[in-house]
């Protein structure tokens, strides 16, 4: 039965118990700022009660405070972890698509491509009129030679941009690992805590809080499941199972795991061999699995995260890069050394101003990527190329090549998001329609108009274009090469046909030399770029030798001709050079692009933000401190312990009467 003195120990308990509700709720309080913190709440029961061996049976102990835990709801947690990630991809995109919108403005404070564009014709209006006068001439070769520089600045500043990309790149998975890092040591001191039946609630704010910032980089599947003693399970009900106060913590990325309790999966990154697209940097990075390198596609339909905005922004090319059907897998003996070749017909790619592979490169076949180190392609008459011939590195058993027959090759990765490789590739397409036709007719003194821009072909000159001196022209856009030279693109880059072929695909019966293939190699407007794109030097250091006229020395009208110049100014905008459109709008198709990115970025941030304060509201309402109600639980739990207080002053009373007034 219970001691005379038992109402003491139940009047102690409540203090006890409302004492321990008190300093939960000071915590709450000191910690209402603290980032990440969660509220926390005292969790009182009913102590056991004890057997009497009266009429009534048991008598009640009093108050016991069993637990401090966390008030969070692992609902809200999932929903904010999945929009966090589609924030995180957004809002990164939005930063860097704000950089690559600043390139390409044009204004009055900043003179951009359509205020170049225009004074480089309007000099070249002034050379129609004086061809003969070196300063004139010399006027309109600057300004030209600014175009070239405008587009060099545009293409450096991408390269620029996509190398700090891909350092970034670098750092993020360097971060993604170290907060894997916390998160696991962070899981052994929870089990330790814990199993001693105690709760980590401050290390698990820690570890949410890191949770929550991997939540924006990559996307994340999160799982925590109680430990059940082993011991208990086998022939006893789920309620005789013995929970041992320890839990498995997961992280999954990717359909992996990242995160398994105490132990974990880096991520590491490793660098690409080849390049994808021909205006890469050297030495980008793919993302892998640091314990087998294999490959993560940040480019997947479920990926999202800041990490993919970073990979898409810096390799995106609007999936334009060279896809088709592989006709011939062939080994050619060239110079004693046997080489693989593969043919790639019905190419996406067939026309030589959008070409965008690069010379060594990667090509995937039948889901395998193989390496080339250069390659030739075929052009009908009208000048369509018809196929690709790559040199693989390495040459492949039979039966490999020629299960390539038929399958779909494609060249690097199409990444589909117009990023810096698109724009890079958009300016290479322009320059090299711009500085051909722009050289044909300085040259040849011809060019064939488009009909819907030019039905009477008005203007057109047939002939040999000639300079000053009556000799004949030189091109006046040139590019430079890697080691300085310039290209004049009049070597035609023929491949030889030395080569002896042992047939490996379905058209065994046919030779094939290569005699009418041009060459990676060669001359060709594919190796005009942006970055290289320059005036002759030999045509700034002499203005005469730019072409005027078709007319010889001998002509009547002399050094002042000026038909070819004519022909010229068809150029700004009469005659088609890019995406159906004149060259004068070209940046309004640029711009265009990027700014519809740009903002459409800055609307899906936006969005995402919205939900994610949504979230964040929702998710406050229950696991964050409010004022108000930690202020009425401090009155609440007061008038408990001074309640219980009472208590025990009436008790002790009662004691006192019954000591004092009835001693026998």
């Amino acid at each position: 039965m219970a001691s005379t003195f038992f109402g003491l120990s139940i009047g102690a308990s409540g203090l006890n118990a409302f004492h321990a509700a008190v300093n939960t709720t000071a915590n709450n309080i000191s910690n209402i700022q603290t980032e990440g913190y969660t509220r926390q709440q005292t969790n009182l029961e009913t102590s056991e009660s004890m057997r009497t061996y009266q009429r009534y049976g048991t008598m009640g102990t009093g108050v016991t405070a069993k637990s401090v835990t966390q008030m969070r709801d692992e609902y809200y947690d999932t929903k904010y972890w999945r929009n966090n990630a589609k924030y995180g991809e957004y809002e990164r995109k939005y930063y860097y698509m704000e950089q690559i919108e600043n390139y390409y403005t044009d204004s009055e404070e900043v003179q951009g491509f359509s205020r170049l564009y225009s004074k480089m014709f309007n000099a070249l209006d002034s050379v129609k009129n004086s061809a003969g006068e070196s300063a004139v001439r010399n006027e309109f070769i600057s300004d030209a030679k600014e175009v070239c520089v405008y587009f060099n600045t545009k293409a450096n500043q991408l390269s620029e941009l996509q190398s700090t990309l891909n350092d970034e790149i670098k750092s993020v998975v360097g971060n993604i690992n170290s907060i894997i890092d916390k998160i696991t040591a962070l899981n052994k001191q929870i089990n330790v805590i814990e199993v001693q039946g105690m709760h980590a609630n401050d290390l698990r704010d820690a570890r949410n809080l890191l949770v929550d910032e991997l939540s924006e980089i990559i996307p994340i599947e999160i799982n925590e499941e109680k430990v059940i003693n082993s011991n208990y399970v086998e022939g006893k009900t789920p309620r005789d199972m013995q929970y041992t106060g320890a839990t498995l913590y997961t992280i999954k990325f990717n359909g992996r795991l990242l995160v398994d309790t105490k132990e974990n999966h880096k991520l590491t990154t490793v660098t690409r061999d080849e390049k994808d697209n021909q205006s890469d940097i050297d030495g980008l990075y793919d993302v892998c699995w640091a314990d087998s390198e294999a490959k993560i596609d940040l480019n997947g339909y479920n990926m999202t995260g800041s990490l993919r905005a970073l990979f898409q922004i810096r390799d995106g090319n609007n999936e334009d890069n060279l896809k088709g059907t592989v006709t011939r897998a062939d080994k050619v003996n060239v110079g004693g050394t046997v080489k693989q070749q593969v043919t790639i017909e019905d190419p996406s790619i067939t026309d030589i101003t959008l070409m965008n592979m690069p010379e060594s490169g990667r090509l995937t076949i039948n889901s395998t990527v193989y390496e080339y180190d250069g390659f030739s392609f075929e052009t009908d008459k009208d000048g369509n190329i018809t196929k690709y011939i790559f040199d693989l590195k390495s040459v492949v058993p039979d039966d490999i090549a020629d299960s390539f027959v038929g399958s779909i090759a494609e060249n690097g990765d199409g990444v589909n998001y117009k990023g810096i490789p698109y724009y890079q590739n958009q300016m290479n397409s322009f320059l090299r329609a711009f500085a051909k036709t722009f050289n044909d007719l300085e040259t040849t003194g011809s060019y064939q108009y488009d009909a819907a821009k030019d039905v009477d072909n008005d203007g057109k000159v047939d002939g040999v274009g000639y300079d000053y001196y009556g000799n004949p022209a030189e091109s006046f856009f040139v590019a430079i090469s890697s080691d300085g030279k310039e290209l004049d693109f009049k070597s035609t880059g023929r491949a030889t046909d030395s080569a002896n072929i042992e047939f490996k695909g379905t058209d065994k019966d046919k030779s094939r030399t290569g005699a009418d293939a041009l060459t990676s190699g060669g001359n060709t407007y594919w190796r005009l770029t942006a970055s290289n794109i320059d005036v002759a030097k030999a045509t700034r250091e002499n203005p005469k030798l730019l072409g005027t006229t078709t007319s010889s020395k001998n002509n009547p009208d002399g050094v002042d001709a000026y038909d070819i110049v004519e022909s010229l100014q068809q150029l700004q905008s009469d005659i088609v050079l890019f995406r159906n459109c004149g060259g004068d709008d070209f940046l309004e198709c640029i711009y265009s692009d990027v700014t519809v990115d740009t903002n459409q970025c800055k609307v899906f941030t936006e969005n995402f933000e919205n939900v994610k304060d949504t979230i964040e509201a929702q998710r406050t309402s229950i696991s964050g401190v409010d004022e108000d109600e930690e202020a009425l639980d401090l009155v609440k739990f007061q008038n408990a312990y001074n309640l219980s207080s009472k208590l025990i002053s009436v008790l002790n009373e009662m004691y006192d009467r019954l000591i004092l007034s009835t001693g026998v």
